[in-house]
């Protein structure tokens, strides 16, 4: 019996940031409630946040516009960021000038940022607590097979010292 949770998602695509720097951003809200989320990309001291910031903003947004279009209740309190995702984008080539009339080439990152919440699932219909037996009979135990017996070990002979060779002169 699956509970079947919707997933409202937002992108901002052609980041001048490299994935691994969003990264750094997005694991500290995946998993976290939107309003914390929200809080912790606020207060984090990288160039990439405010965009992240936005990006679940909007996210929220769409969930709150699709919910109401398809006249679904959505609690704003229960989302959560379900996934945040960093993925390469395309690279820009640049080239650096060297010395001695030489070029030296290097490439600008770019990031698609995706970030989707989802509502936090209820307890219906999901069994918390398994009931025992009325009569108060405990379950029967499974016996071990009796062919696992435990087999002695044979000990290995010692090695004789070896013989010194004799040298003769």
């Amino acid at each position: 019996m699956a509970v079947e949770t919707r997933e409202y998602r937002a992108e901002a695509k052609f980041q001048r940031v490299s994935p691994q720097k969003a990264r750094l951003v997005l694991d500290l809200i995946k998993g976290r409630g939107v309003q914390e989320a929200l809080e912790t990309a606020a207060y984090t001291k990288k160039r990439i946040a405010p965009v992240i910031h936005k990006l679940l903003t909007s996210a929220v947004d769409n969930a709150k516009y699709v919910a109401g279009e398809q006249g679904v209740d959505l609690d704003v309190d229960s989302l959560y960021v379900k996934s945040a995702l960093a993925n390469d984008g395309p690279r820009m080539k640049r080239i650096r000038p060297a010395p001695m009339g030489r070029a030296y080439r290097y490439q600008r990152r770019l990031a698609h940022i995706i970030v989707s919440v989802a509502e936090r699932g209820t307890s219906a219909g999901v069994v918390t607590k398994v009931e025992e037996p009325a009569d108060g009979a405990k379950p029967a135990k499974k016996s071990k097979p009796a062919a696992k017996k435990a087999v002695a070990k044979k000990a290995k002979p010692a090695a004789a010292p070896k013989k010194k060779a004799s040298k003769k002169a």
